[in-house]
């Protein structure tokens, strides 16, 4: 009967602890709450083209500018078949600000330094080489890379709108905008002097994004974390409208960002 009795109340203190409600370093009781997160990253541009985005480019006489004109020049690159963005890989470490508006609205702030790299894709018909003379030959590539090299510094801005607390578990929806610019160095983006084929593809330096997602506040005896999936759109036109290959085929450029994060408050 003891043993019996010793079993029913260890398994009634075990249920007790995996249900009772954790008090989650008091965060809830706080108009202000502070914290920090960690973020995985995925980028991709979405690519609206010109009319004319499969045209080959030609070198203009005594200028490393490029000409649609065959009689300007020796061919730079050949017709396109395909320009595309391929999701790359990227991370970032932020601080997070909340001011809790009542029980189930908040404004949040999380300022992020985001390393992030964004790749665009050109694809041409294959071309024979041109025997320029004097023993030298100009080879044509089928598939260029060009990256662009980001690092970032974020300021989103948004409304988290909380689900009624369920024991250690709350459910949430966040929805704003956010700033972002490159701090990173001029060395990434200097290009003067360089070939047409040898350019690179530019941002502009700053921009606005839309964005949205959904995460999960789960409270902890000291702490509440926060797993959080957010998608974001950027507003405009990102790319720089340089006189060059790759750039001329594009009409503008636009950020999708999928990004994960575990906040820890």
């Amino acid at each position: 009967m003891i043993r019996k009795l010793s079993l029913i109340l260890s398994l009634f203190a075990v249920s007790a602890t995996a249900f009772a409600q954790n008090w989650g370093g008091g965060i809830d009781d706080e108009d202000w709450s502070f914290g920090f997160n960690f973020q995985y990253i995925s980028a991709e541009y979405k690519i609206l083209k010109k009319a004319n985005w499969r045209e080959p480019f030609y070198e203009v006489p005594n200028s490393l500018g490029v000409s649609y004109d065959p009689n300007s020049g020796i061919p730079v690159t050949s017709r396109l078949n395909a320009i595309y963005s391929t999701p790359s890989q990227g991370f970032g470490l932020g601080f997070v600000m909340n001011r809790m508006i009542s029980d189930n609205f908040d404004i949040r702030a999380t300022p992020s330094l985001i390393f992030s790299d964004r790749v665009v894709s050109y694809e041409y018909e294959p071309k024979e080489p041109i025997n320029l003379g004097n023993g030298q030959t100009k080879n044509f590539q089928s598939l260029v890379e060009r990256k662009v090299q980001a690092t970032m510094f974020e300021f989103p801005l948004g409304i988290k709108v909380k689900s009624n607390r369920l024991n250690n578990f709350r459910a949430y929806w966040l929805g704003g905008a956010k700033y972002s610019i490159d701090i990173a160095s001029k060395k990434k983006t200097f290009d003067e002097g360089e070939s047409p084929v040898n350019k690179l593809l530019k941002n502009q330096r700053n921009y606005l994004s839309y964005e949205t997602g959904i995460g999960f506040d789960i409270y902890f005896e000291y702490f509440k974390m926060s797993p959080e999936i957010k998608l974001s759109y950027s507003k405009g036109d990102l790319l720089q409208h340089d006189d060059t290959v790759y750039a001329n085929p594009i009409d503008k450029l636009k950020l999708r960002q999928l990004t994960f994060s575990l906040i820890f408050q």
